[in-house]
């Protein structure tokens, strides 16, 4: 947002330091001026204010900040701004009534009649063309100056056109309210609107209505300034996809007490700028309830040794002190009342309702004083860094998945409500405050998001993958949540061809292939299982891995309704391992065993197989006949005719090859023989015929 320095310095008749000083520590304050732009009155500073300083989004909260940094006097807002106004005929009030009491705290206003509308002038005018800020009319045009000036949206309603009591309550259902940029917008039961007895006047803390707007024709107006309930403001907000000045200040939390100060600068500031006279008092109507909430916060404790243990030494060697304290809090706005020696109750003010313990107030200390002005510290250790206990199982999933050619990635610790109910069996949990409906849920798996990896990667043309992450998922209730390590594999891509399986199960077996290997550095027969799998993998497309008797993966390919969801053009494996599990196995030990002297034998068997027989049974026959020096058995070659020429259809050759070794002597052809007949009569056994 842009703010202009006369507007600043007027609330600071004692400012000693330059703009291009007040520039560079209000930045090295977190109130960022990023840029600088002279004009022949002053300056006009780009801010950039962070959303939790709402505060800050105005001229006079600038200055209360430039105020605390330099200890120099600031005027107070009822004498700089808003000084009260006073009724030029008696009245009674404009009637209101909050009936939506959970989301309006507060709600104010004021009668002027007489008014004749024109184009702003005065500072009003002077001002906006200095922010290059767009005027509309007198009366408009002061209800902008009033949230540039301290920060509270206000508004003005055209008063004949109000029918009865103001009234601030929920949307009707399917309510049809047109907004001020003309649009027609359907409400619903969660928005909540300024109305009069019969319709809606405006969607409450967003966008007044067209219907009741100030004209040229104008004569009368009622001002309002408000407090709403910062939640509702901002899903109304998306839900219409508005943004607007006054919606981007209501959800993130205006000033409790602002509403009446606003309304009185307002007030003023019509009668000024159009004319008019005040009929009757102002009218406050508050909820005790939000007002205990926002205003009326308890008072936080403060200690001085714990602001000194937190901060440390300043530059010059010195801590901060009690007077220092006092001096920047109460800058701030906060009461400070003794306790103890060295201790304080500290009232918030309520134009800070990101301030809510001790350490938010000690960073304020910080961050007043100025973190470049500390001397740069460790803190004290003793003792040596302490290992997790699974470290070194992980540090092997590492480096043999960074063996394997996968390369780590991390993702958010969110997911969606419908990605967690796909992917996970066990209740999510949910966020209280979510940042998006995307990211609603903590993740209770990991593969929904390397299913998004996989997809950002293919649309930007990466179009062979190999992705896993380690990382902490999240299941049970928002009362108890269960943390557990967990481990995905994502891939999809280009395979080697292999004359093993066809090419379309290539990216499958890569990815058992890569589990088999990676287990195999643990403790536990590997086995591989086609019992029942979760629905994002394709039916008969999948299976659930156990190590020794324990469940500890399942993998398989992408369902077709989630590669169509996520708009996946080739086809993607993921895999969702245990790491839970795995930590709590011990890892394999490489045993060293003597090389024997003795000339070792490679016999080969040819063998005509059904495609029934898999290699594994092959593998289980021959070690079956536990000859004690047989030290290999592998697939040498493996051979289809697709014409059933050289090899029938629904068959093939495979040409197994048998390492026969002793440690203790050299073979002899009698027991090679033996043995070669026994190997032999157990692949036939399995329905192979050997080739001549």
């Amino acid at each position: 947002m842009n703010l202009i320095t006369p507007w600043i310095r007027s609330f600071l008749p004692e400012l000693p330091v330059s703009d291009r000083q007040l520039a560079e520590d209000l930045t090295l304050r977190g109130i960022a001026v990023e840029g600088e732009f002279p004009y022949d009155a002053g300056t006009r500073f780009e801010m950039d204010i962070t959303t939790n300083r709402v505060d800050a989004m105005n001229h006079y909260g600038v200055a209360r900040e430039v105020a605390a940094i330099y200890n120099v006097a600031l005027t107070p807002l009822t004498e700089a701004l808003a000084a009260p106004v006073a009724e030029d005929e008696p009245g009674e009030g404009y009637p209101v009534r909050i009936e939506a009491q959970d989301l309006c705290g507060r709600f104010t206003a004021r009668v002027i009649r007489g008014v004749t509308v024109k184009p702003a002038s005065g500072r009003v005018a002077e001002y906006f063309a200095a922010l290059g800020q767009k005027p509309i009319s007198g009366p408009v045009d002061v209800t902008n100056f009033g949230w540039l000036a301290m920060g509270q949206p206000t508004h003005v309603f055209d008063l004949d056109k109000i029918e009865g009591s103001i009234v601030v309550r929920r949307a009707r259902p399917g309510e049809v309210l047109r907004l001020l940029d003309g649009t027609e917008r359907t409400l619903v039961a969660d928005d909540l609107v300024i109305a009069d007895e019969k319709k809606a006047l405006g969607l409450a803390g967003v966008m007044g209505g067209w219907e009741s707007r100030v004209t040229e024709e104008t004569k009368n107006i009622l001002v309002e300034a408000a407090w709403f309930q910062p939640a509702t403001i901002r899903a109304s907000s998306r839900r219409h996809l508005l943004h607007t000045d006054a919606s981007h200040r209501f959800e993130r939390g205006a000033d409790f007490e602002a509403a009446p100060v606003a309304n009185a600068l307002i007030t003023r500031l019509v009668v000024e700028q159009a004319g008019g006279r005040v009929v009757g008092p102002l009218v406050d109507v508050t909820v005790p309830e939000r007002a205990a909430e926002t205003a009326g916060r308890a008072a936080v404790a403060l200690r001085v040794n714990e602001v000194q243990r937190h901060l440390g030494t300043t530059v010059d060697g010195s801590e901060i002190s009690s007077e220092l304290v006092l001096q920047y809090l109460r800058a701030l706005g906060c009461a400070l009342h003794p306790t103890a020696a060295g201790e304080f109750s500290v009232q918030l003010p309520s134009w800070r309702l990101d301030l809510e313990r001790e350490i938010d107030l000690i960073e304020e200390i910080a961050r007043v004083y100025g973190y470049n002005r500390f001397a740069d510290t460790l803190p004290a250790f003793s003792g040596q860094v302490v290992e997790l206990p699974f470290a070194e199982q992980q540090q092997v999933m590492r480096e043999t998945l960074r063996g394997l050619g996968y390369s780590e990635t991390i993702s958010s610790t969110f997911a969606s409500a419908e990605d967690a109910a796909v992917y996970s069996v066990r209740p999510a949990v949910a966020m209280g405050n979510p940042l998006s409906e995307e990211a609603g849920m903590l993740r209770p798996a990991l593969t929904p998001n390397m299913a998004g990896a996989l997809a950002l990667n293919l649309n930007r043309g990466v179009n062979t993958v190999r992705l896993f992450e380690l990382g902490t998922v999240f299941t049970g209730s928002t009362q108890t949540v269960d943390e557990a390590q967990s481990l995905a594999l994502g891939a999809t891509g280009a395979v080697s061809a292999s004359s093993l399986y066809p090419a379309t199960d290539a990216l499958f077996f890569a990815v058992k292939g890569a589990l088999e290997t990676l287990l195999a550095k643990f403790a536990g027969a590997t086995r591989f299982t086609a019992e029942a799998l979760p629905s994002w993998i394709e039916p008969g497309r999948g299976a659930v891995v156990y190590l020794g008797e324990q469940r500890v993966a399942v993998f398989g390919e992408l369902s077709a309704s989630e590669v169509q969801k996520r708009k996946l053009r080739q086809t993607c494996v993921l895999a969702e391992v245990d790491a839970e599990a795995l930590y709590a196995t011990p890892l394999r030990r490489p045993l060293a065993q003597e090389l024997s002297r003795f000339q070792a034998v490679e016999r080969d068997f040819s063998f005509v197989f059904p495609d029934s027989v898999s290699w594994s049974a092959m593998e289980a026959a021959v070690r079956g006949l536990a000859i004690a020096e047989l030290v290999r058995v592998e697939p040498l070659e493996i051979f289809r005719d697709a014409k059933g020429k050289a090899v029938a259809v629904g068959s093939y050759s495979a040409l197994v090859r048998v390492v026969l070794q002793s440690a203790e002597r050299t073979l002899t052809e009698e027991e090679i023989g033996g043995w070669a007949g026994k190997i032999v009569s157990a692949l036939t056994a399995l329905g192979g015929v050997q080739r001549a």
